[in-house]
């Protein structure tokens, strides 16, 4: 349909930086994996197009996709992928292809080391996300999202200051 062939166009052009945000923070900074889980992500986007209900906005439903993407591959990968944050070879880049500064590098490193679904609350969270869409995404209270992002927190103090 040449609609959801605008659609999709539209959705890309709005999304892509904010899923390859997402998918750098799953990946722990690796850039060109990070670009080939995005482009996962609209495929997969693609090809659920003709399914979204209107029932959330699109950035939450892709959103929504971003993370059971990127949660399929690290399953899929797990004994594949496992790699040392202290092993691997991070490069974090803005949309430019500059490179990130130290702080923002160790920050990647360090949530790349959380659980997945804290390294996905945090990834939403400097995506600045509200609190609300944020527990629809991931499927829990708000409540339960604010005791969740105050232990990943403490986490992430603990994992930086022992750096």
């Amino acid at each position: 349909m040449p609609d959801n062939k605008g659609l999709f166009e539209t959705l890309h052009s709005d999304y892509n930086a904010m899923v390859l945000q997402m998918c750098l923070g799953f990946m722990k900074g690796d850039l060109d994996q990070a670009k080939d889980l995005s482009q996962q992500v609209f495929i997969n986007t693609w090809q659920a197009l003709h399914k979204f209900n209107n029932a959330s906005s699109y950035k939450t439903w892709i959103y929504r996709i971003t993370v059971n993407t990127c949660l399929k591959f690290i399953r899929d990968k797990k004994d594949k992928y496992q790699v040392s944050i202290d092993e691997a070879h991070i490069h974090l880049a803005d949309e430019s292809g500059q490179p990130s500064d130290k702080n923002h590098q160790s920050l990647y490193q360090a949530i790349g080391r959380l659980a997945e679904v804290d390294r996905l609350i945090m990834m939403m969270i400097l995506e600045e996300l509200e609190y609300e869409e944020i527990s629809n995404i991931i499927g829990i209270s708000e409540g339960n999202l604010r005791v969740k992002i105050h232990r990943i927190k403490k986490t992430l103090k603990k994992i930086l200051e022992n750096e």
